[in-house]
């Protein structure tokens, strides 16, 4: 199964079960889904200590970001070459980050994606980017966390098990996903990586276990 069915077959389910458009969304490009086959085993190991589906709460952060689209057959290649660039920004300004890594996708469909590629930083900066390299503040809120290890490629299975978990159990989720790396994509092994997904839930809904 291609790797975007799955990712735009997400989106689509969150529009589903209950659309909350995030203000950095441009447009929304996901697509009726089919109904969900039944819930799929996760094919990642689980957070230690933690379940599939753990529940985790965002806190607004200022980051440093880059905005953008592209198509799924590209994706590793487009959001590192985005970090590169926040990088080559921070660098130069002597700035540290003040978390990891992240990819927001604002919208998708089954060819492609728009996106935010963001790096958390301390606080606005006294010289800010130009171009289009921007300043902005990350989503926050009430999330469930899903742990990939391994591929980049690989994360199909992810999207797939966690496309399936929300629909079993009626999850009402924002129109958004995040990927937070803990392997930095813009110098990792795109074959050796520790990606974190979260999908926002509204009010204040749990997964139910």
């Amino acid at each position: 199964m291609p790797f975007a069915v799955f990712r735009s077959g997400l989106m689509a389910v969150l529009v589903v079960l209950g659309v909350a458009a995030p203000a950095f969304a441009q447009t929304r490009g996901s697509t009726p889904s089919s109904q969900a086959a039944p819930q799929a085993a996760p094919q990642n190991a689980p957070t230690p200590g933690g379940a599939f589906g753990e529940d985790a709460a965002l806190t607004a952060k200022t980051i440093v970001y880059v905005k953008g689209s592209g198509t799924w057959d590209k994706t590793f290649d487009i959001i590192s070459g985005s970090f590169k660039k926040i990088k080559t920004y921070l660098d130069k300004e002597g700035i540290e980050p003040d978390g990891l890594p992240m990819t927001i996708f604002t919208a998708t469909d089954d060819t492609g994606f728009e996106y935010q590629a963001a790096v958390p930083i301390a606080a606005v900066p006294k010289n800010p980017p130009r171009g289009d390299i921007a300043i902005g503040r990350s989503p926050e809120g009430k999330a469930l966390k899903f742990v990939h290890r391994g591929a980049y490629e690989e994360l199909d299975n992810m999207y797939e098990a966690i496309t399936n978990y929300l629909d079993d159990r009626r999850l009402e989720a924002k129109d958004m996903f995040i990927e937070e790396y803990e392997t930095d994509p813009a110098v990792a092994d795109a074959k050796k990586l520790v990606v974190n997904v979260y999908v926002l839930i509204k009010g204040g809904q749990s997964s139910p276990g």
